[in-house]
């Protein structure tokens, strides 16, 4: 019994059924909490069987009890009741089960069940599940609207006969589920989640027609009020209770006073719809004929206007303005070019007065020298050695000659005569 455990060397069964009694016995006395789901008492045996359920798991253990202590407790336990128990655990090792065996059962009070319940609403409002920014918006016309209810419920029958009421070809896709007792929860998540991961259901509606503080415990459990919180499709809690408000009415995207109201807030009333669309129309279009009204005193306020009346009286007055700028214009082009062609001829005048044919006409002569390349016209008397040859042009035409022999001007002979 004290080797080592390996594939050479297994335990039998009974060696770990018997190691793990050890354990559980060592746990000793411990007190439980939990929800009564089952309670089997034989007439004429010792001993009593119940179910005890975790509230916020799907998890449970089997606790046997003296029929005396069912009957001792102050309040008459029923399944749903939420108890607390001192008992020891027990391994069975001959069908490997385990078991509580309880000495003392003490139901939890309406007051300690209120007081959990707010510290769990001040737990989840510390992680912000009741805040209103993750609130979705509800669809204006949603395709179905799930429903989840206890089976033929009054519940179950407002909110489907409202609707309808309210537009004929509302679609619903209703989950029966128990709406109080330790099966409410399980039954409700399965549920919900059901029809969160329905493609067509576009809101979710838990609906229950009011109740006890105990009767509402399920809708202030934990487990459902974080699936709710986690949802994609929005969920309208529709518990019907106003003085004890269930904690799935502050995680809910909206709050429904009644199962009918949660109708009411859902599916729209299609004939006030179509009165109101109708009422939309009118005054749309008495608001259009008022604008065009309006718009057409505008118009024709332009159009009284002179500018307006008489379009062509400002076009002829620059008309007038512009033919006598063009007269002026013309005016003083005529004058500026009768100035330019007076100026004119007398340059050409001038010029005809100092050019050459007028000083040939007054009997002066032009002597070129032609033997020589290139000719030019003579200058001086140097210019002009014997034998040269040249060509004479006068007012009338030219001649060539020969100089036969050079002379120095009279005037220098005479001037060097008086030097002499």
């Amino acid at each position: 019994m004290t080797d080592a455990n390996s594939a050479e060397n297994p335990w039998p069964v009974r060696t770990v059924n018997t190691k793990i009694a050890d354990w559980i016995h060592r746990l000793g006395q411990i007190w439980v909490e939990g929800q009564i789901t089952q309670i089997n008492r034989r007439p004429g045996t010792r001993v009593a069987f119940l179910t005890l359920r975790d509230p916020a798991a799907d998890i449970s253990i089997s606790v046997t009890c003296s029929p005396d202590l069912l009957y001792r407790t102050e309040v008459p336990l029923t399944e749903g009741s939420r108890v607390v128990m001192l008992g020891r655990p027990t391994y069975f090792t001959g069908r490997g089960t385990v078991s509580l065996r309880v000495t003392d059962i003490r139901p939890v009070g309406i007051g300690e069940l209120l007081l959990r319940i707010e510290r769990l609403r001040q737990l989840l409002t510390a992680e912000g599940l009741f805040d209103a920014r993750l609130k979705r918006p509800l669809p204006f016309l949603p395709r179905s609207i799930g429903l989840i209810s206890g089976r033929s419920s009054a519940a179950q029958r407002d909110v489907m006969t409202v609707a309808a009421d309210r537009w004929d070809a509302v679609r619903f896709v209703v989950r029966d589920a128990p709406v109080q007792g330790p099966t409410a929860v399980p039954r409700i998540l399965t549920h919900l989640s059901e029809l969160d991961a329905e493609p067509d259901v576009e809101v979710i509606i838990i609906a229950r027609g009011g109740g006890s503080v105990e009767d509402l415990l399920p809708f202030s459990d934990e487990a459902l009020l974080r699936a709710v919180a986690a949802c994609r499709t929005p969920v309208i809690s529709a518990i019907g209770h106003e003085p004890d408000t269930p904690l799935l009415d502050l995680v809910a995207d909206l709050r429904a006073a009644t199962p009918t109201d949660a109708a009411k807030r859902v599916v729209p009333d299609v004939g006030a719809e179509l009165e109101g669309i109708d009422e939309l129309r009118r005054r749309s279009a008495h608001a259009l004929r008022n604008w065009v009204r309006r718009e057409q005193h505008v118009v024709d306020g332009l159009r009284a206007r002179p500018v307006l009346a008489r379009p062509l009286t400002m076009l002829d007055a620059h008309a007038e303005t512009i033919d006598r700028m063009r007269r002026d214009l013309r005016r003083d082009i005529r004058r500026h070019i009768d100035a330019e062609d007076r100026r004119r001829d007398h340059l050409s005048a001038r010029l005809a007065t100092l050019g050459p044919a007028q000083t040939l006409a007054r009997g002066y002569a032009l002597v070129q020298r032609t033997d020589v390349s290139p000719a030019h016209v003579v200058g001086s008397v140097a210019e002009m050695p014997a034998g040269a040859q040249l060509r004479i042009r006068v007012s009338d035409g030219s001649a060539a000659a020969q100089v036969a022999a050079a002379q120095a001007p009279r005037q220098a002979e005479s001037t060097n005569a008086k030097k002499g």
